[in-house]
């Protein structure tokens, strides 16, 4: 059967109605069986997917030599099985869809604050002596006890206590210049 032209001749508007009536026809069911196996039996996307098919077809008909189902059939079902690889990795790109919700009661905690704040701790941090940075980063911000910190940096246990103190006032000095009074 030949799908209302040969290639290289144009189609006229009641051959293109007559053509796609004829894919569909002869191609539509089992295409739609075939997709909603691979879509895991969605009805409604099996059927955009079939649609999407056809109209390929339909566009394509003549370089794939328009001749029956025989030759049409196996591009059709290759054309179907991408559309539906496509369709899934699309949907697993992107978020999940969200309906009904009021966007005006969303919100989002506002990052900025601590956001300075940070950029503020490590400025006032950097106007330190290296050995009090180097205190305040195994104590505070490894999590390290003082003796631990004392081991790590090779120090005598009086030595980091008394190290940790005056880091933390020569800190605490450092914010207060930068308007932070409620840090350490």
């Amino acid at each position: 059967m030949t799908y209302g032209m040969t290639a290289g001749r144009h189609r006229g508007e009641g051959a293109d109605d007559a053509l796609v009536r004829e894919l569909y026809e002869q191609h539509a069911a089992p295409l739609l069986r075939f997709v909603l196996q691979l879509v895991a039996g969605d009805r409604q996307k099996a059927e955009d997917i079939v649609q999407e098919t056809l109209l390929r077809g339909w566009r394509n008909v003549h370089r794939l030599g328009g001749e029956g189902h025989g030759s049409l059939r196996p591009w059709l079902v290759t054309v179907a099985r991408r559309i539906a690889i496509d369709e899934h990795r699309s949907q697993s790109a992107r978020p999940p869809e969200t309906y009904g919700i009021d966007l005006e009661t969303v919100s989002e905690q506002d990052e900025s604050e601590r956001v300075l704040r940070r950029m503020t701790v490590t400025a006032a941090l950097r106007t330190l002596s290296t050995p009090h940075q180097e205190i305040l980063m195994e104590t505070y911000f490894r999590g390290r006890t003082v003796a631990e910190a004392a081991e790590a940096l090779g120090l005598p246990l009086g030595t980091a206590k008394s190290r940790v103190y005056y880091a933390l006032r020569a800190l605490r000095t450092a914010l207060e210049q930068r308007g932070i009074t409620d840090v350490v």
